[in-house]
């Protein structure tokens, strides 16, 4: 984030962005770290400007830092070479980067160019860490040595002495962590704050629980080493006036403890003997069972245990401060009931636990919170304190879950269950969206409330450029269908039912049907790709990587459970093919390029993936974020060596003109059914007509669904009719947008 000196360094973008990007470049000779100019901002956050991008006519600005005593370098114009996606990893396959020599002889400092910040933020959110500076050790073990002097004190005198007089008490507190927030980046542009960052730990003795803060570099040294079951002993911290009371959330006077770097400096130890006569209490718990979940009340808190079945794809919306909060939808199953739990999983600022969480895990989340609202579909969400341990992820766990009986109980579940039968039900990616939109546009629109109403197709154009990276957000238009096709992807071929519907009479849904023939496009020869050539595909080996591939003979999900357990005794494919080969592209409808946008295909990170345990790492990159170093960047279309999900059979895409305006709009529609664990149907009875399944978003589960042919044989009954489309979009990065139609409501003339 820019800081006061900002206006000095970029005069000409004063009011372009409040980010700054810095960049390291090569031509394979030699790195160079660069500042961005921020008017190319936009080109980064939809991510055409990214690691592993090939540039040229790049404009250096080289000025002197008499400050720092070095030479600044600044972007202030580039062209992006799109010709390639790969082109960088063909370039530098055989070139160890990390051992290339850095411009001017010496490696830049690890901090910000152009900011006074200690520390970058993360480059696609505010609320993780990011650099080694975010130690996972303590700094050093002075710090018990000097406490261990001091007497103890309770809470509660603590709070009496404050409420009383104001005054601090001398002394040490012996406190065990309760609950452990995530991290908050409080900083504001153009402010000089070096590390604008806090978190909040709720502690407690035998006496009282009170809120304890970190502020600033604590932070960086301290919030990844602390855990909730951990026993602290604190001394030299500040006592005021808890941040509840202040704002007059809570009328009752109460403390908060501050933990800073100076004023007093505060000293912190990790206690590894705890005494028994402390009596310090336990970490509260609340699991819950799937099936027990409705019957609870809407924002209800409880923690949760059960094995991931499903792992959406990261996006994120923007909050109402202006930042990007990303999540991700986990399915999960507990033996409970027959039906998944689904969680919408926020940032908890775990950010390695949150990248390679993966079907056939056990899935432990605290201090969840439940959406239940006016539909019959609920799920669980973060709350500030939420904290995520799963298997394999090498996240610690402190808290014995041993006695727990909902844990327990799961464990027996998990012993029983068939692990190919898990295997085969196991997604990974895809569009999700949950909870499915109503059938009704009434209840539709009365469920929007303030939200926006119908847009134009110009304005849709304009809010879907506006759009970042994965930001994703529903609109409406109404609309008339003039093409549907269907595809069909089978064996490595496509087939296609194209046409646009006749302008006739719509045919009756209950008529005889004729199948249209399908029409297969040739398969023609695949080329080798020169980066992934081989098998198994596996990610570009660079000095820096690691090992990827793990044999699963070993997989047990009882014994990877036992994960937890023991940590209580101790107490602690198909290869893909090119994207111009003719043999496995998608055949798309005729549309005017001067008005039609988005894309008319399904994209690779539209279509859910089986997973894949033996590269279950390398799916869980594909399906995650763009890395924003080269040794973590995977080929552009590794994710389509993935299978598509088994009850993937194909989609539709119906191309839609704007009334207002006559925008066309390419528009996805992937049907549920009860195929699918994935999009699952409404449960309404419906008659299985165009105009049904559009409002319901798939078809009835109470008959078989119709076939693809079947449906183009009656496309007739989409003429004639207005509609007003609900449009899912999510751009994808390097100018694909993602627009899925969730929902099409017939107007009556």
């Amino acid at each position: 984030m820019k800081d006061a000196n900002f206006a000095v360094f970029f005069q000409g973008s004063i009011h372009a962005s409040d980010s700054l990007y810095d960049a390291s470049l090569t031509d394979g000779d030699c790195k160079i770290r660069v500042s961005i100019e921020p008017r190319l901002n936009h080109l980064i956050v939809k991510k055409q400007f990214r690691c592993g991008s090939t540039l040229k006519n790049v404009e250096f600005l080289v000025e002197e830092n008499t400050d720092k005593g070095n030479t600044d370098i600044l972007v202030t114009n580039l062209e992006l070479d799109q010709q390639s996606e790969d082109a960088a990893l063909l370039a530098l396959s055989l070139v160890n980067v990390k051992s290339l020599p850095w411009w001017a002889g010496e490696e830049p400092s690890s901090l910000p160019l152009r900011a006074r910040r200690s520390t970058y933020l993360p480059l696609w959110n505010d609320y993780d860490f990011s650099g080694e500076m975010w130690r996972d050790r303590p700094p050093d073990d002075e710090n018990e040595r000097s406490s261990s002097s001091r007497a103890p004190v309770s809470l509660r005198e603590v709070r009496q002495r404050f409420l009383n007089d104001g005054s601090r008490i001398r002394g040490d507190v012996r406190v065990r962590i309760l609950q452990k927030s995530r991290l908050i980046h409080y900083g504001k542009a153009e402010q000089n704050c070096l590390c604008p960052y806090r978190a909040e730990l709720q502690v407690a003795d035998e006496s009282a629980s009170v809120s304890v803060v970190l502020w600033n570099t604590v932070c960086m040294e301290w919030y990844r080493r602390l855990h909730p079951g951990m026993v602290l002993r604190l001394s030299r911290f500040r006592v005021r006036q808890s941040f509840s009371h202040r704002i007059g959330q809570n009328p009752e006077p109460d403390i908060e403890i501050s933990l800073n770097s100076s004023h007093p400096s505060a000293i912190i130890s990790i206690v590894s003997r705890v005494c028994p006569e402390w009596h310090l209490p336990d970490v509260p718990h609340d699991f819950c069972k799937g099936a027990d979940l409705q019957n609870r009340p809407h924002g209800s808190i409880c923690d949760m245990v059960g094995l991931v079945i499903f792992t959406g794809r990261p996006e994120c919306v923007k909050n109402k401060e202006g930042k990007m909060d990303h999540f991700r939808w986990i399915q999960l199953e507990d033996g409970s009931c027959d039906y998944p739990v689904m969680v919408k999983l926020h940032s908890t600022s775990q950010p390695d636990v949150h990248s390679t969480i993966q079907p056939m895990s056990v899935f432990v989340c605290t201090r969840l919170q439940l959406v239940s609202g006016s539909s019959q579909f609920y799920y669980l969400t973060n709350t500030q304190y939420t904290q995520v341990y799963c298997t394999g992820t090498g996240c610690p766990l402190t808290i014995p879950y041993k006695g727990i009986r909902p844990f327990r109980q799961f464990l027996q579940w998990l012993d029983q269950t068939d692990e190919g039968d898990v295997m085969k039900c196991s997604v990974v990616g895809g569009f999700f969206i949950y909870p499915p939109p109503p059938a009704s546009l009434k209840t539709f629109m009365e469920e929007r409330k303030a939200q926006p109403g119908l847009i134009s197709g110009q304005e849709l154009r304009g809010q879907c450029e506006r759009l970042q990276y994965r930001e994703s957000q529903r609109f409406c238009v109404q609309c008339t269908i003039t093409a549907v096709e269907y595809h069909h992807q089978d064996d490595g071929q496509t087939s296609v039912l194209s046409s646009p519907p006749p302008p006739a009479t719509p045919t009756s849904p209950g008529l005889p049907v004729e199948s249209t023939p399908v029409k297969r496009s040739p398969r023609g020869q695949k080329r080798p790709n020169p980066i992934t050539s081989g098998t198994p595909r596996k990610r570009l080996v660079l000095p820096s990587s690691e090992p990827e591939e793990i044999s699963d003979s070993g997989l047990s999900l009882f014994d990877s459970a036992m994960e937890f357990l023991i940590g209580d005794e101790k107490n602690v494919d198909d290869a893909g093919s090119d994207d111009d080969d003719d043999s496995n592209s998608f055949i798309t409808a005729d549309t005017s390029p001067a008005c039609s946008f988005s894309l008319s295909q399904a994209a690779m990170e539209t279509i859910p993936r089986t997973f894949c345990y033996r590269r279950r790492h390398t799916q869980a990159s594909a399906t995650g974020l763009h890395p924003n170093t080269f040794q973590k960047l995977l080929p552009f279309d590794e994710l389509e060596s993935f299978s598509p999900a088994h009850f993937y059979r194909g989609h539709y895409t119906l191309q839609l003109r704007a009334l207002s305006d006559g925008v066309v709009v390419n528009a996805l529609f992937l049907p549920a059914s009860l195929e699918s664990n994935h999009w699952m149907p409404l449960p309404h009875r419906h008659a299985n007509s165009w105009e049904s399944i559009l409002s319901h978003g798939g078809f009835s589960p109470h008959v078989p669904p119709p076939s693809p042919a079947d449906l183009m044989a009656v496309k007739a009954q989409l003429a004639n009719q207005k509609w007003v489309c609900v449009l899912e979009a999510c751009p994808l990065g390097r100018n694909r947008l993602e627009l899925v139609l969730s929902r099409a409501f017939p107007l009556q003339s």
